[in-house]
This record gives C-alpha cells, structure tokens and sequence, in this order.
C-alpha cells in the first residue's frame, strides 16, 4: 500500500478509538457511583437488564447511544438521553427494547428523552417489531417541563404511539422495575401485558408525598403502588416478580410463544463475505473531507462477494447506482462517486457534487427499485447540487426536485450510511433522516451541516466583517483571521457526527466495519412489514 493509504488508516483509525472510548464512557450512564448504588438495591443498570434479556451471542444494535452528548451541561448532562434502545432477538425473534437508566437522574425524562423514545416506537411501527419496556423512571424532569410536555412530538405521543400500536396488532410487553410515576404511568398499562417487580417496583399518578400534600392521606409507597398492590388489589399489572432476572425470564417466556409474522418478501439468499478485505476501508477513505477517492472501492469492501450490477454507467457519472447483496439480502444502492470523471462531451464533473444527469439516473433507478421490491441503500458523501448558470439553464433545480421526489414517495425501505460529507440539498436528495430511512447512520468520518466549515466560515466572517466596519470599527487582516477562526471552531463543532448524533439527527456512530449488520438487520426488521401502498412519483416536471 502507498504512504497516502497509511496516512487515511492511520486518521481513521484514531477516529475509530475515539469513538470506542467515548462509547465507553456513555456505557457507564450516571457514573460507577449511581451504578453501586443500583446494585445495592437489588437492581440490575439498564445496559445488564437488556444484555440479560436479548439472545446470548446474537447480533444486535443500539440506537441513540450518543444521544444527548454536550446537552444539558447546566443540569449535569443526559448520557444516552437517559434511555438505552436497542434492536436484538429475544428467543430468536426480533424485538426493539427500550431500557430506562435510572443511574441517570433516576431515569427522569429530559426533552431529547422524549426524542429518543419516539423514536424507538417509530422504528417499531414502520418494521411492526415487538417492543419491550424496562421502566425505571421518576418522570419528566421538571426543570425542563416546557420542553417535554404539551407539543405533538413530547411525552403525550408515546401514549398515544401505544395505543395506536395495540390497534396494529404490534406486541408492546412492559416491566416496572424501578419507579414509574404520573404521566409515564399509562405507559405499561397501555402496554399488552405488564408486570412488576416485588418491593422495587412501584405505579402511581402521585407519590405519597404528593398524596399527603394534595388530599392528605398519609400512606407508604409501596402500599399506595407497589407489586401487591396492583397484582392483588388494583389489577393493574399481569405479573408479579421477586426480582429483575425473574421479570425478564418473564418477558422471554412471553416473547417466546408469539406467532409468526407476514412476511415483505424481501429477496435473500446465502450470505456471502466480501472478495475484498473490508479493512482496507480505512486506509481508503481520505484523511480529508475534500479529498476525492473511488467509491466503488468502498461499495466493493461492504457487499457480498464484491459483486455490483453498475446501472447506467457512463451516464450521470458523479452517483453511482447499481444492484447488489449485503449479507444475502438483494439492495438497490445509491451511492457519490467522490472521483472527478470526464464526460463523453469531454467536460469535467467534480466528485461528491450532484448534476442534473447523475439525478435524472439516480431518479430513474429508484423508481426501478421500487417496481421490483428492492430496499434501497444510500450511501452519502455530497457536498450538495452543481450550481452556476450553465446548471441553473440546465434545469438543475427540476432534476434535483425530481429526485427528492423519488425518495420521498419510495415505498420500499430505505437505509442511510453517511461515510463523509452530508451538505445542504444534497442531504435531503440522498435520504437524509426528514426523508424517512428505516434506519441512517454515521461513520466517524461524517460531516453534517449546510456547508463545509471552510467556506461557512468564510461567508459569516465576511458577514460580521462588514457589520463591525459598518459601525465604524476598524477591521484590519488580524481582526478577519480572529473572526474567521472564531467562527470556524464553532462550526466545525456542528458539522461533527457526534453534534448531529446527540440530537439524534443519525441513529448512530458505528464502525465501518459493522455497516453490513446494520443494514441486514435494518432489511430483516423491514421484512416484518409488508409494503401497503404503491409507487407514484405525483406530478413532476419532466
């Protein structure tokens, strides 16, 4: 291999430990105190009660890990968003699981918390996967009450997503191990079957305190919503159990006796490895965003047998479109080609950028995927649409429409891996997350924003420049670099993978290497649900 691909390893690897430290910590929730303190009381974390329930050895992935990061500084900070969701099999059946982490805040609902866990029962409800709650929470965390409580995307809506679920015939299965009060109490009870655990579980609208406060009685918790009150008493909850493990034994059971599913119909056949070493995507991928590379070298390390069907090759040459296989499953992929072609004209188009060819192909293949039932796979790194008159009187902005268009009405799933740039229109025209993928994610090496940070950077700086000179100050060549250094630093802070996945704009940050799982396990989770509408683009201009 050449000094440059020892350099890009070199870069992206170090990208890749960074990410495994930070998932290291986020892994840890409150801190090892909060987990002690866990422990002493007989409860298992979040993260164990999960690892206990899903399948030993099988695959499985987290959604939102980072969600949350560098948010909520001034309230001490909201690891994970307080929740861990993950998509794994419990007695071989697929299932999204939604743990609070009562180490952070004792499990109390952050605005992002809401976030996250819409987010959970949307990949449920597209994918019509069994969901299992292990509830641990005090409730919405007050402070930020304004945040969390009365709009269409807050707390109310995951009520209303379970009972909107038990009308689809979705399994929701609910265990109270820890506090579950007011509001968040609907939750398991709106759940198909729920159950509690004895002495550390507890259902109420209103502590005691707040009982002694508002009417008052005086009365113990546990008398007033503990596991013998609502398996005796009240009626409230199907199951009592003496301990964590017992309640997910429970759940396993339950899980277990659940029928079959109809099935997409998603074509798979034997899975086989890549012919080509999927390692040397690190050493591929540039150490600079604005560097261009081949992406059929990166498309030939992530699909079976690295075998790709080209569709429309000479044409449109700056997206590549083309059949493939990724862990058996048939996909449709949709990929920047970050290389500079020539066309047959002899002009030169720059890799990453969309044109009005490339979107026209890319729209056309689409609606091929869709005729014959293949998932699409898009694979971004865009710096946006060409622009310019020679575009712009070559009807870029129609071409691109027509694009957008296709992937929002396409009907067969889609899947987004984010493996460099994410700018501007490009975002949304390659299945940016307002466009719907069953699952998007990032690898460390993705940027995400309007504008690369440079040329961001440079247009705010000349911007603040001419206010500052407008007012009369004087802006010399060192008062520019300081306001575009400024600005930069700030920018480049949002342009970040983990900016964008604290605010769960991706579902994660993974290694390349674990690419082939997501998209597998994201096409099997799809398969649950047949497709229920046709193809049709609307109205277009042609």
């Amino acid at each position: 291999m050449d000094l440059n691909f020892n350099k890009n390893e070199d870069h992206n690897k170090l990208l890749l430990s960074a990410l495994r430290q930070k998932l290291s910590i986020v892994k840890l929730g409150g801190g090892e105190k909060r987990i002690q303190k866990l422990h002493s009381e007989g409860k298992m974390t979040a993260r164990e009660r999960i690892d206990y329930l899903l399948d030993p050895k099988a695959k499985s992935i987290e959604i939102g890990a980072f969600v949350g990061e560098g948010m909520y500084k001034e309230h001490g900070g909201c690891p994970s968003g307080g929740v861990v969701v993950k998509i794994g099999y419990i007695k071989g059946k697929q299932c999204v699981v939604v743990a609070n982490d009562a180490t952070v805040k004792a499990g109390a609902w952050f605005p992002i918390t809401a976030k996250k866990n819409l987010r959970a029962q949307e990949i449920a409800m597209e994918n019509r996967l069994p969901i299992i709650y292990l509830v641990d929470s005090a409730g919405v965390y007050l402070p930020l009450q304004d945040e969390i409580f009365p709009d269409k995307e807050h707390f109310g809506r995951i009520f209303r997503n379970n009972a909107q679920m038990s009308s689809m015939g979705i399994t929701q299965i609910a265990a109270v191990m820890g506090s579950c009060v007011a509001g968040g109490a609907y939750l398991p009870i709106m759940s198909d079957e729920a159950m509690i655990v004895d002495k550390t579980g507890s259902i109420f609208l209103a502590g005691s305190y707040l009982v002694k406060a508002a009417i008052g009685e005086s009365i113990d918790n546990e008398t007033l919503g503990g596991a013998t009150t609502h398996c005796e008493i009240s009626g409230v909850t199907d199951y009592k159990a003496k301990d964590d493990k017992d309640a997910l034994d429970r759940i396993k059971k339950i899980v277990d006796k659940i029928g079959d599913f109809d099935k997409a119909g998603y074509n798979r056949i034997a899975p086989e490895k890549p012919k080509y070493d999927e390692n040397e995507i690190y050493g591929l991928l540039p150490k600079a965003r604005s560097e261009q590379y081949d992406m059929m070298d990166i498309i030939h390390r992530l699909v079976d047998n690295s075998e790709f069907e080209t569709y429309k090759d000479g044409y449109g040459q700056t997206i590549i479109t083309g059949y493939a296989r990724i862990d058996g499953w048939a996909v449709g992929i949709v990929a920047n080609q970050r290389k500079v072609v020539k066309t047959k004209n002899g002009e030169m188009q720059f890799g990453g950028v969309i044109y009005s060819d490339s979107a026209d192909k890319a729209t056309r293949f689409i609606a091929n995927c869709n005729q014959k039932k293949i998932p699409l796979v898009f694979v971004q790194d865009v710096t946006g649409f060409m622009v310019g008159s020679k575009s712009e009187h070559g009807g870029i902005i129609k071409d691109g429409a027509k694009l957008v268009n296709a992937v929002s009405n396409s009907v067969v799933p889609k899947f987004t891996v984010i493996v460099g740039n994410s700018y501007g229109a490009g975002n949304y025209a390659m299945c940016g997350k307002a466009y719907d993928p069953r699952l998007i994610f990032a690898w460390p090496s993705a940027e995400l924003a309007v504008m690369g940070g440079t040329q961001a950077a440079k247009v705010l700086a000349q911007i603040e420049a001419s206010s500052l000179k407008a007012k009369g100050e004087l802006v010399d060549e060192t008062k520019e670099k300081e306001l575009f250094d400024t600005i930069k630093a700030r920018y480049d802070e949002q342009v970040s993978p983990y900016y964008a996945a604290s605010r769960l704009w991706t579902d994660a940050i993974i290694d390349p290497l674990d690419t082939r799982t997501w998209i597998s396990m994201g096409i099997e989770a799809a398969n649950h649900a047949p497709i229920e509408k046709a193809f049709n683009l609307g109205v277009i201009q042609v």
